[in-house]
């Protein structure tokens, strides 16, 4: 018998001959029906972790909505498929994510924009939509709209002073001790709060976004941002709605252990349950990042002095998040030759970017592996195909939704 990865669940798992079996589908077998680097993206995983998180804002008895985050990933269909829930909004970053969220199904009113560094050529591109939810993330950006738009409702995104991430990467933290370009902090609110008020804009909601990726070990840090932004609702006696942003991880590596949805919702209760407030979220990598396969072609396996390099034919200009942010995509085999981990072999494997960056893993534990066959990067429906590039004219890939 097999031993289980610990990757493995019912969607992800092995079957009796070792095949990677993901969404129903033999993974070798999509792979090989496929030329070249494909993505493929389970819808059944990506409404699943979308029922979970809907249960546990249900839990904390406060009127919810989700928002998916664009950025994370913009395949159409992809896109299609939430807009045909009906209750799921879009969180986008750019006019052309407005764009294509109208394009894919979904209302502008069903549309919540949080941008940085917002040029007056996009606002009056967002501006024609009425029933569009902006968040404003700086003292310039009220001031405009409320020049553009006076008596607008509008959102502003604070920042708490308090942040967390993945294993609290400070690369992953959005507030924090450092600095950072999100949000209006608590030294500006007075003026943020004048300058609204000058143009008779109404501030109806608070954004804020932490960090990005964090798990249980990280709550505690969470529940202290989550207090502080809670703070800034003092002053708002219009306010209808808080967006405590996205940032809910997933397990990256072997040991961690999912986040605590329960600890989430009585977080997500205490600070906001009783309040008559809508609780808006806007998870990106929750939905779809583990809902993702990256499927590579093994086309070299050669030792090169003390290692034993897997050379497969993508590199991670296909998904730059592991290299910019420590997030790993681990290397599974689409087919197990091996399947006693004992008998496997610590590998590098070495995509086909001219950069030393260009390695999905290092000494990786990995089983027999030959020319021809094919390597599944697991955690890779987020931040991948949508921070792709085609550095070194090697940005083609396929994408398929099953």
């Amino acid at each position: 018998m097999m031993p289980a990865e610990w990757w493995a669940r019912d969607d992800l798992h092995r079957d009796a001959a070792g095949r990677l079996i993901f969404a129903g589908a033999d993974v070798e077998t999509l792979a090989r029906a496929h030329d070249g680097p494909l993505f493929v993206y389970g819808a059944g995983r990506i409404r699943a972790n979308l029922n979970r998180l809907r249960g546990a804002l249900g839990a904390s008895g406060c009127a919810h909505r989700v928002y998916y985050a664009m950025k994370c990933n913009r395949f159409a269909p992809l896109l299609e498929m939430l807009a045909a829930d009906g209750a799921v909004g879009v969180d986008i970053c750019s006019p052309d994510e407005l764009d294509l969220a109208l394009a894919c199904g979904f209302r502008a009113g069903d549309i919540s924009f949080t941008g940085t560094s917002v040029a007056d050529r996009d606002l009056d591109r967002l501006l024609i939509h009425d029933d569009l939810h902006i968040n404003c993330d700086s003292l310039g950006q009220i001031r405009r709209i409320g020049e553009r738009r006076p008596g607008r409702a509008i959102g502003i995104r604070i920042n708490p002073g308090f942040g967390t991430g993945y294993g609290d990467s400070a690369r992953l933290t959005y507030a924090g001790a450092r600095t950072t370009k999100f949000g209006i902090y608590r030294e500006q609110w007075a003026e943020a709060l004048g300058l609204a008020a000058r143009h008779d804009l109404r501030i109806t909601a608070i954004h804020f976004h932490v960090g990005c990726g964090y798990l249980s070990g990280q709550l505690d840090a969470w529940d202290r941002a989550v207090g502080a932004a809670a703070d800034f609702l003092a002053d708002l006696p219009e306010a209808t709605t808080v967006n405590i942003g996205g940032g809910l991880g997933l397990p990256h590596r072997a040991g961690d252990a999912p986040l605590d949805l329960d600890r989430w919702s009585l977080i997500v209760a205490r600070h906001f349950g009783g309040r008559g407030l809508t609780v808006a979220v806007e998870p990106g990598d929750y939905l779809v990042k583990d809902a993702g396969l990256l499927l590579l072609s093994v086309v070299g396996v050669e030792r090169k002095r003390d290692t034993l390099f897997v050379a497969v034919d993508g590199g991670f200009n296909l998904h730059p998040e592991p290299a910019h942010y420590d997030l790993p995509c681990e290397p599974v085999a689409c087919v197990l030759r091996e399947p006693d981990p004992a008998r496997w072999q610590p590998v590098s494997v070495a995509g086909n970017i001219n950069e030393a960056l260009d390695l999905w893993a290092e000494d990786h534990p990995m089983p027999p592996l030959e020319e021809g066959d094919h390597v599944a990067l697991i955690n890779a429906g987020g931040y991948g195909s949508a921070m792709s590039s085609n550095h070194c004219m090697r940005g083609a890939f396929t994408e398929l939704l099953v």
